[in-house]
């Protein structure tokens, strides 16, 4: 903190903007973590600063199916116990991460990492939709399932891919169903 007591010290200041920069953080919540960081022991702040940088050093992308992964191809990817006829096009890894903890899905997947909006300047060229069509190719794919987020850019995106996909592809292009669940 300076000697006035009312701005904070660079260090401080640098870390709310770092914080702030992230996504679903705001500049109160930016100052919370900053100033509970301060309170946190030596040995929790260097941890947390481990778990950042090991991240950043030992996660890549699959070239299969661009899930996050430390080893290339991804354990899915190389399950071989995994219906390999059937893609599911997600948007996010997260939604990998949520319909794998259903325990219903054993095909592959392949992540877009985003959605189709003009709004926030991401095109198709800005997704991983060339390399979905590049694993279609083969003809081992006997199905793809979209499943895209229910929202404006999901289906716009669902909507691309189908139509890139077109008359290329001899399997089925199914979408997940919708609504709510009946047991």
């Amino acid at each position: 903190m300076t000697t006035d007591g009312l701005s904070p010290a660079q260090p401080v200041r640098r870390l709310v903007e770092e914080f702030h920069k992230l996504p679903g953080i705001g500049p109160k919540t930016a100052q919370r973590l900053t100033f509970y960081m301060i309170r946190m022991p030596e040995d929790q702040v260097r941890a947390l600063a481990a778990a950042l940088l090991a991240v950043k050093e030992r996660i890549v992308l699959c070239s299969h199916c661009y899930n996050i992964t430390e080893t290339d191809p991804c354990n899915i990817c190389i399950d071989t116990s995994r219906n390999q006829s059937f893609i599911c096009v997600v948007e996010e890894v997260l939604d990998v991460v949520a319909l794998e903890r259903t325990r219903s899905y054993r095909g592959l997947y392949h992540v877009l990492h985003g959605a189709i909006s003009p709004i926030n300047g991401i095109g198709p060229n800005d997704l991983k939709i060339q390399p979905l069509l590049n694993r279609l190719q083969d003809g081992k794919v006997k199905e793809v399932v979209l499943a895209t987020n229910p929202n404006l850019e999901g289906e716009a995106t669902a909507m691309y891919i189908h139509r890139q996909i077109g008359s290329t592809f001899q399997g089925r292009v199914t979408r997940l169903a919708r609504g709510l669940p009946a047991g």
